[in-house]
């Protein structure tokens, strides 16, 4: 059975409830998920995981969130080399700025984006919440 990290930052809830959504894909796909924050995680669990789905929201002039996220992330990105993973995330404004940058850190550092990137505005709608499952679902 596939074993898939699910690692998350959320400040309003957004990105948590997409993040469970993603669970439920993962569940669903017939793999084992472990949902974390990303406090509790750091490159030592990378290959304790056939793939890790990474979510977490806009901040500021559309950026990771600088104080827990993206030290975790920036700490694992050298563990990523042919990794399968996949993005989430909510903004409130911006057009997914955030997203494309996130996405091309991940392709310099080798890893796999194993589906398209999903994204809310704002609480994920009924739409961005089947993306989450289905993006779940991709990466078993």
């Amino acid at each position: 059975m596939s074993k898939v990290a699910v690692v998350y930052w959320s400040g309003t809830g957004n990105t948590e409830a997409m993040a469970n959504a993603v669970v439920e894909g993962i569940k669903g796909a017939g793999a084992e998920a472990d949902l974390l924050t990303a406090s509790e995680f750091g490159a030592d669990k990378v290959a304790s995981y056939d793939a890790i789905a990474f979510g977490c929201p806009a901040m500021g002039v559309e950026v990771l969130e600088e104080s827990e996220f993206d030290p975790m992330f920036t700490g694992i990105e050298g563990s990523l080399s042919g990794k399968k993973i996949a993005l989430f995330g909510s903004y409130g404004w911006g057009d997914g700025q955030w997203m494309r940058e996130w996405e091309e850190r991940c392709k310099a550092a080798g890893a796999n984006l194993a589906v398209e990137s999903v994204m809310a505005n704002d609480a994920p709608d009924d739409d961005a919440t089947n993306s989450c499952k289905a993006l779940g679902a991709a990466l078993v």
